[in-house]
């Protein structure tokens, strides 16, 4: 479903006004034929209300609204209908030369259908940014989830230890030493454990319960100096395991 924020952003709505627009946009396929009347009736308002809603997010009249609304609202049941299109060729063929499905699979069914314990993010660095844009991600789809990084975490990883489900982490050489002293605590409590690394053998894939290896280009530049596209590689993984996510959970 579109997300009606974006269209009334900066603009002077009231709550009557979201209703009307959510009702609007929620039965797209039928309003047009309805007309002002009816929706102001089951809205119980009247139709002067709409015409004004219209005018206040800059359209003529209703009609004129309907027309700008309508490709916005088709695109969006497009994409949620066909998400296979929605990645190169490439870059797909690249992840899974280094990852199968069943490590998808097992990522959606041990951390992302978890419900009663939260999903633990926690990276330094250049990863810590992958890290805040996963957790962003997680937030959307209402995943309960904790984001940390650096020594900063040491506390908060400790004081919630009981009610963490699963920690997953970010390192692109895989040898991080604050990413190692996590999973070590995390295994010791039964914590499920997942990395995201290099493709290259590192400690911090062997000690992980789960690994997604992530082509790096210069294996060897831990201070990331050098042009890389190992993020722009981490961040499409992340997209191409919740959209399986997705898949799984619309069946």
């Amino acid at each position: 479903m579109i997300d009606i924020s974006k269209l009334i952003q900066g603009k002077n709505v009231t709550e009557l006004d979201i209703q009307l627009l959510s009702y609007i946009v929620e039965n797209m396929d039928h309003v047009l034929k309805q007309g002002v009347r009816h929706i102001a009736k089951v809205n119980y308002t009247s139709p002067a209300t709409i015409i004004r809603l219209s005018k206040k997010l800059g359209y003529t009249g209703f009609v004129d609204m309907y027309y700008h609304l309508l490709p916005l609202v088709k695109e969006v049941d497009e994409k949620k209908g066909n998400v296979e299109d929605d990645f190169p060729d490439i870059t797909t063929k690249e992840f899974f030369n280094c990852n199968g499905m069943e490590t998808i699979h097992q990522f959606i069914h041990k951390v992302m259908q978890m419900e009663q314990t939260y999903i633990f993010l926690y990276a330094t660095g250049f990863s810590a940014i992958a890290a805040e844009y996963l957790y962003k991600k997680l937030l959307v789809l209402g995943k309960k989830t904790i984001l940390a990084s650096g020594m900063d975490s040491i506390g908060v990883f400790e004081n919630n230890l009981d009610h963490i489900g699963a920690l997953v982490v970010i390192s692109k050489s895989g040898e991080t030493q604050q990413v190692i002293d996590k999973l070590v605590a995390a295994k010791e409590h039964n914590i499920f454990t997942v990395s995201f690394t290099k493709e290259i053998e590192n400690r911090i894939a062997n000690i992980s319960d789960l690994n997604f290896k992530i082509m790096d280009n210069n294996k060897l530049d831990d201070r990331n100096m050098l042009p890389n596209i190992f993020f722009p590689r981490l961040l499409m993984a992340f997209e191409l395991i919740l959209k399986e996510y997705l898949k799984t959970n619309a069946r």
